[in-house]
């Protein structure tokens, strides 16, 4: 069976998180939220649950297809401002954040505020919020992109909105890991060849020894993807 990359992206992210962590996510983040609701719906069932909006360890009903709709507030235990989370990542109590980036480097830094000169940019991009806090601060960082071409993957920054304490980058083409302050591919997802990733990508990746295939979804996964999100909201991102 050929997997729609959202499915594969969110199993891939959803497999990183680990039982007892609290995870946040911000706006625009319609595979980060199927993804943490697929590992509490797993093997994650101790996960605490943040986002944008204020709701802690909500348990909502429905996904909307905006993640600051208030609909992903239902079942929360309290609602809380954002500076409460910013508060919470300084003192070191927010395990994983999920980021992106229009650019992304070989180490991980990233660009959400403009693409060419910042006082005559060709793009003015939505800004980096409080990324440039939350990806130095929160124990790790995952970030996350649906496409992967040499425009995002790129060698040099056109601005550096945040950088700090990302461990994983999760990609249509494969899932890389940060070893020693660099980007490295973890695993291929399958029919992607490491020619074909170094090819989309603007910088030099390191080929690891041993390169795996990116686990498919399992039955229970897509099942479970299925019942989180019937209306495929995850496919947004794609559209």
């Amino acid at each position: 069976m050929s997997d729609h990359p959202a499915d594969l992206i969110a199993c891939s992210m959803a497999r990183l998180l680990a039982d007892g962590e609290t995870v946040f996510h911000g706006v625009a983040s319609n595979l980060p939220l199927v993804a943490i609701l697929l590992a509490r719906a797993t093997h994650a069932p101790g996960l605490v649950y943040l986002n944008i909006g204020g709701a802690v360890d909500a348990r909502p009903t429905r996904l909307p297809k905006s993640t600051v709709d208030p609909a992903l507030a239902d079942g929360a235990v309290c609602r809380v401002t954002l500076a409460d989370f910013f508060d919470l990542s300084a003192r070191r109590r927010l395990d994983t954040v999920f980021l992106s980036g229009a650019q992304i480097d070989l180490h991980g830094n990233f660009n959400l505020s403009v693409i060419g000169p910042f006082d005559r940019p060709k793009v003015r991009l939505p800004g980096g919020a409080g990324s440039a806090l939350l990806a130095s601060t929160a124990r790790r960082t995952i970030l996350w992109r649906t496409r992967h071409d040499q425009r995002a993957f790129v060698e040099s920054l056109d601005f550096v909105s945040a950088c700090g304490n990302v461990e994983w980058v999760v990609t249509p083409l494969a899932v890389l890991k940060r070893h020693e302050g660099s980007l490295r591919p973890e695993s291929l997802h399958p029919g992607v060849t490491f020619e074909a990733l170094q090819e989309a990508t603007g910088f030099e990746l390191a080929r690891p020894e041993a390169l795996p295939t990116t686990a498919p979804p399992t039955d229970e996964e897509r099942k479970t993807i299925e019942a989180i999100d019937p209306e495929g909201n995850r496919y947004l991102e794609f559209a």
